[in-house]
């Protein structure tokens, strides 16, 4: 092995990643015209297809039997415990609501974290066929038409210069703490906000400076795990809105952004969550 070449583990793990997650999104995208069943989870716009379990069976099913040693935490509901501390993080379909709805914003995200520290991590935009790739220590990629480019951070050193991105729980209609006072905050400081429907993709945008930050509350694992990745090895911050660092925990809050804007960010969220408080 020279410098340059990436240790062959870490090369077979995304080479696997990246596989799975062409698959599923050929699946999805065979499906994203039909009609499709829609089921509640959580809420009643906490939703499932048949594509999402159908795309999560397919990727368990190649990381199962490649690495059956290795841990699995899935949306839709695979989990099995690692016993070596590798385990595989898997968004079957980030976005389900856009893709029920035929809005062609989804995507599919599996990433492969040893003892809670992120080894590669994959994005996958099936429709644009874009495919955002990250090994630990080795750079993060965008992958379309056929070539590869690495991905750069966006240098915005100003939050009233910057576009960024969020998203909304499940919980929203009954919660409180439902992102809306964090919203109107960022509107009266940001050049723009964009709620497109996908974490995963949203975060990607931030590592290949289309956006220059991204907030959301109650993620869970799954959805930011491998963009995680792909932020850092682009340039990129990603911590809890306290500015604490991110831990692999069952529910998540996240801010992401080219990190000359992190300061501005952690700001303006630390003031909204007073506001909140103040009206509680």
């Amino acid at each position: 092995m020279t410098k340059h070449e990436i240790p062959a583990d870490l090369e077979h793990y995304l080479t696997l990643a990246v596989d799975c997650a062409r698959q599923a999104g050929a699946l999805l995208e065979q499906g994203y015209e039909k009609e499709k069943r829609v089921e509640h989870k959580s809420s009643a716009v906490d939703w499932v297809t048949e594509y999402d379990r159908a795309s999560e069976e397919l990727i368990v099913g190649r990381l199962t039997a490649a690495y059956p040693g290795h841990g699995i935490v899935g949306e839709e509901g695979s989990r099995r415990e690692s016993q070596d501390g590798h385990a595989w993080y898997i968004d079957p379909l980030d976005g389900t609501s856009n893709y029920a709805h035929n809005f062609p914003v989804f995507s599919v995200s599996i990433a492969l974290y040893k003892d809670d520290v992120p080894l590669v991590g994959v994005v996958f935009d099936p429709l644009r066929d874009e495919l955002f790739t990250a090994v630990q220590g080795w750079g993060a990629f965008l992958t379309r038409a056929g070539t590869k480019q690495r991905l750069q951070v966006s240098h915005v050193a100003s939050l009233t210069a910057g576009l960024i991105a969020t998203g909304f729980p499940y919980d929203s209609h009954t919660s409180q703490h439902n992102n809306i006072t964090e919203l109107g905050a960022f509107l009266r400081r940001a050049q723009g906000i964009r709620r497109a429907g996908s974490a995963a993709l949203d975060m990607a945008y931030v590592a290949a400076g289309r956006l220059d930050g991204y907030w959301e509350f109650k993620l869970r694992a799954w959805d930011m795990a491998a963009a995680r990745l792909i932020v850092e090895e682009a340039g990129g911050v990603l911590t809890q809105p306290d500015g604490q660092p991110i831990q692999m925990q069952e529910i998540l809050a996240v801010v992401a952004n080219n990190g000359r804007i992190h300061g501005e960010m952690l700001e303006v969220l630390a003031q909204a969550a007073a506001q909140r408080g103040a009206q509680d």
